[in-house]
């Protein structure tokens, strides 16, 4: 036989050992099972002798929307949990406790985040969850409220460290349905049902805030000039297209002049001078003596109008 085997083999003392502690556990077993059954017939004989005052100490009542979950001597006891209603448990060997089964919801504290582009970010939250295994909840873990809280507010930093600040403010939805599903894939152990996530809000700094909201004023007045200038061009198409009519119908234009003194006249200004051509007036010749006609001159005389 070669060293290498030597060494692996198992020495008969350590078998020895191992068999004895085996034995030793059956033995504490069978002893545990016989002072189980013990108490059990105890207790259930000092129930039938204190009869009938025993039965305000026997039976419970859950409501309908609560689970009894009954250990007795420190084991869980098989079957469903207890409820809706009354059960029965035997005194002093049998412990109880309720779940409460309703859809519970708490605050996540705001939370300080660094977002992917480097921004740090105040962000709160809130979480509907219910107990949808009530034996879990209560064997595997030891305060399943607090540690759901807990690890809320873990999920939201890690979910929200790999987004932008663009992502947090415009994608909530997608955030909060990420939450849901990695919180409720993380309490699925526990016993617990993550029903919905939602971001409540997002906090940003003051210095970011007012860049911001320069950068939005900037983008409105730059539009708005946009809007402005598409508004002049249109105007210039609209007065091109009116003086070409007008050029075609001569009347149009004197009809046009009547129409700007009639909207003048219901304002109320003390003096108002409209040009007229003298051509149309006849006066024409009366300007030539005074050296009217000349290069300069444009054949048209001042109306003038006196408001009240």
């Amino acid at each position: 036989m070669s060293y290498s085997q030597v060494k692996h083999q198992p020495s008969k003392s350590g078998i020895q050992a191992a068999d004895d502690h085996r034995h030793a556990d059956d033995d504490a077993g069978v002893c545990s099972s016989i002072c189980a059954a013990l108490l059990t017939i105890v207790s259930a004989l000092l129930v039938m002798i204190t009869f009938p005052f025993s039965l305000f100490f026997c039976f419970k009542v859950v409501n309908e929307f609560e689970r009894a979950v009954i250990f007795r001597l420190g084991r869980l006891v098989e079957g469903n949990p207890k409820g809706p209603g009354m059960f029965f448990i035997l005194p002093c060997i049998d412990q109880y406790v309720k779940i409460d089964l309703r859809t519970q919801s708490f605050d996540v504290p705001p939370q300080e985040v660094l977002s992917k582009d480097s921004v740090t970010v105040t962000v709160d939250a809130v979480v509907y969850y219910r107990v949808s295994d009530p034996v879990v909840s209560v064997t595997n873990i030891a305060n399943v409220h607090q540690s759901t809280k807990l690890l809320s507010q873990t999920t939201l930093r890690n979910v929200l460290g790999i987004k932008s600040l663009a992502d947090m403010l415009t994608d909530r939805d997608t955030i909060s349905e990420m939450m849901q599903t990695t919180l409720d894939q993380a309490t699925d152990v526990w016993g617990v049902k993550v029903e919905r996530v939602e971001v409540k809000d997002v906090r940003l700094p003051h210095q970011l805030q007012r860049a911001m909201a320069a950068e939005a004023e900037a983008a409105r007045e730059a539009r708005a000039k946009v809007i402005a200038a598409e508004g002049e061009q249109n105007a210039a198409v609209a007065y091109a297209e009116a003086a070409d009519i007008m050029a075609e119908e001569p009347g149009a234009l004197q009809l046009r002049y009547l129409q700007t003194l009639n909207l003048i006249s219901a304002e109320k200004s003390s003096t108002i001078v409209f040009p007229l051509p003298l051509a149309d007036m006849g006066l024409d010749q009366i300007t030539k003596p005074f050296g009217g006609g000349g290069a300069g001159d444009t054949g048209h005389a001042g109306l003038v109008h006196r408001g009240t």
